[in-house]
C-alpha cells in the first residue's frame, strides 16, 4: 500500500485528494521506488489546473528522489538498494512508493544527498538543458533571465557564475534580489519598481542582451523582447502570468530576433544523453560550484498548500514534499 495525491477534476488546489492505493510488484522494465522527498514544480499547477490536459482521475508530480525497493524481469542497470532520482514518467510522484519505468532513473552519486538531489532533478536539469542546449553558453555572456531566485533561478545564477556568464537577474522583491545575488546573480532588477528593458540597456551600455531566459510570459514579454539585441534570441521557457502569444511582424521590427518554446522532453532523450546532462549538473555539485537545498518543505499531504505556496510567488528556491 501507498499515499497518494490524486485528483478527479481540474481546479485549485483543493482538488487534490489523499488516498491509500495497492502499489504491486514492478513488471518487466520496472522497478518500485520508494520517495524519500517528492519536488513541486510549477507545471504541476499547469497539469492540476488543465492548463496543460492530462486524462483524469490522475496522480500528479513527476519529478522526485528515494530507494530501488523492487526491479522486474530484464532491468539490469537498477540495482535494489540503489539511490536514484527522476524527472519524467507518468504522472504520480506526490506519493510514499510507485512502480516507474526503470530507463528514466537516474543513479544518485555518493556525495550528493537525498535532500539535495530534490531540488536538482528537474529544476538542474532544467538549468542544464536551458544554458547547455537550448541556447549553448560559452561564457563571456551577459544575459537576462527572469524568475532568478526561483527553484530554476538560484540554481542558474550559480551555473552562470561558474561558467563565467554575466547574469542580469529579474525579481519580484529587494529580499529576492538580495539571494539571487548571494547566489552568482551579477545585476538584479525588482520587476514592477524598475523598467526592466530600460535596465539592461544601462547594465550593457545600450547594446542588449544576446538572450533572455522567461518562464513568467505573458506580462514580460515586451521587456524581454525590448532587451534583446539585433538577431537575440527569446527562450520562452515558462508561462507563470499566462501564455505568451508572438506577433512575428514585431519580431522582425525588434531587430529579427528568434523566439523558442523548448520542452524538457525534446532535450533528454535518449536516455545516454539524460545521464550525461545528470553528470554534467552532479560534477558541478559535487565541485561545489553549485550548492541547493530545499527552501520550503511540506508534508505530502499539505501538497495543496504547497501548490498555494508556490503560485503566490512568495516562494524562493526549491518546495518539496517530505515523506
Amino acid at each position: 500500500m501507498t499515499r497518494a495525491i490524486r485528483f478527479y477534476e481540474t481546479g485549485g488546489p483543493e482538488v487534490l485528494k489523499l488516498e491509500t492505493l495497492e502499489i504491486g510488484e514492478p513488471g518487466p522494465g520496472q522497478a518500485r521506488v520508494r520517495h524519500t522527498y517528492v519536488a513541486v514544480n510549477f507545471i504541476d499547477i499547469y497539469i492540476r489546473t488543465g492548463f496543460y490536459p492530462n486524462k483524469l482521475p490522475s496522480g500528479l508530480g513527476s519529478d522526485a528522489v528515494g530507494i530501488v525497493e523492487a526491479v522486474g524481469p530484464g532491468v539490469t542497470d537498477i540495482k535494489v538498494g540503489q539511490r536514484v532520482g527522476y524527472l519524467i514518467g507518468p504522472q504520480g510522484a506526490y506519493s510514499d512508493a510507485r512502480i516507474m519505468p526503470a530507463d528514466v532513473l537516474i543513479p544518485l552519486p555518493d556525495g550528493v544527498s537525498d535532500k539535495t538531489a530534490s531540488t536538482l532533478m528537474m529544476k538542474g536539469m532544467t538549468a542544464q538543458y536551458l544554458f547547455r542546449q537550448v541556447h549553448p553558453l560559452k561564457g563571456g555572456e551577459t544575459i537576462l533571465y527572469h524568475a532568478a531566485a526561483g527553484g530554476v533561478g538560484l540554481i542558474a545564477c550559480q551555473w552562470a557564475r561558474a561558467i563565467g556568464v554575466t547574469m542580469i537577474g529579474v525579481v519580484s522583491s529587494d529580499e529576492k534580489a538580495e539571494l539571487a545575488r548571494a547566489n552568482g546573480c551579477a545585476h538584479t532588477i525588482i520587476s514592477g519598481r524598475e523598467d526592466i528593458a530600460k535596465r539592461v540597456r544601462e547594465i550593457t551600455d545600450g547594446k542588449g542582451v544576446p538572450v533572455v531566459y522567461d518562464s513568467v510570459g505573458k506580462d514580460t514579454l515586451t521587456a524581454s523582447l525590448d532587451s534583446l539585441q539585433p538577431r537575440g534570441t527569446l527562450v520562452s521557457n515558462g508561462t507563470s502570468s499566462g501564455p505568451v502569444v508572438i506577433d512575428t511582424v514585431l519580431l522582425a521590427a525588434k531587430g529579427s530576433l528568434w523566439v523558442t518554446r523548448p520542452a524538457m522532453m525534446h532535450y533528454i532523450t535518449p536516455r545516454a544523453h539524460m545521464l550525461d546532462m545528470a553528470k554534467e549538473l552532479f560534477d558541478l555539485v559535487l565541485a561545489g560550484k553549485i550548492v541547493s537545498e530545499p527552501r520550503q518543505l511540506f508534508p505530502l499531504e499539505r501538497a495543496a498548500d504547497a501548490h498555494r505556496a508556490l503560485a503566490s510567488r512568495g516562494t524562493s528556491g526549491a518546495t518539496v514534499l517530505t515523506l
